[in-house]
């Protein structure tokens, strides 16, 4: 599966568990460590907790990866799943405004904004 496509499927299970504001960040130009970053809102810690659980329950499901670590979710603030090429960030609302990784890695170009087909 390519990382783009990996991405997409990383938003959309986001998306299916009620993540707000789902953005993927193509970072590949940026920095060697990874082609995609994929960011989502919940509105709880425990929210967090589920949408982690649901990215990574539906890309083993779905793509048969299994994140090669993750971070944070327990804790609910901000979660980190790593998939290689895409890393996947859960955070809260508050810890989101706080770290705005898209304002860090913004290259004016590089955001895609998740909506559903």
């Amino acid at each position: 599966m390519e990382s783009y496509e990996l991405a997409k499927a990383c938003c959309k299970a986001l998306s299916d568990k009620k993540a707000t504001d789902i953005v993927i960040l193509d970072v590949g130009d940026q920095t060697m460590v990874c082609s995609y970053f994929v960011i989502g809102s919940a509105k709880s810690t425990t929210q967090v907790r589920a949408l982690g659980e649901n990215v990574e329950e539906q890309i083993e499901k779905k793509c048969g990866l299994s994140p090669l670590r993750t971070e944070g979710l327990r804790e609910g603030r901000w979660g980190v799943l790593d998939y290689g090429d895409v890393v996947v960030h859960v955070f809260n609302e508050e810890s989101r405004l706080f770290y705005y990784l898209e304002r860090l890695w913004d290259s004016g170009k590089n955001i895609i904004r998740y909506e559903e087909e």
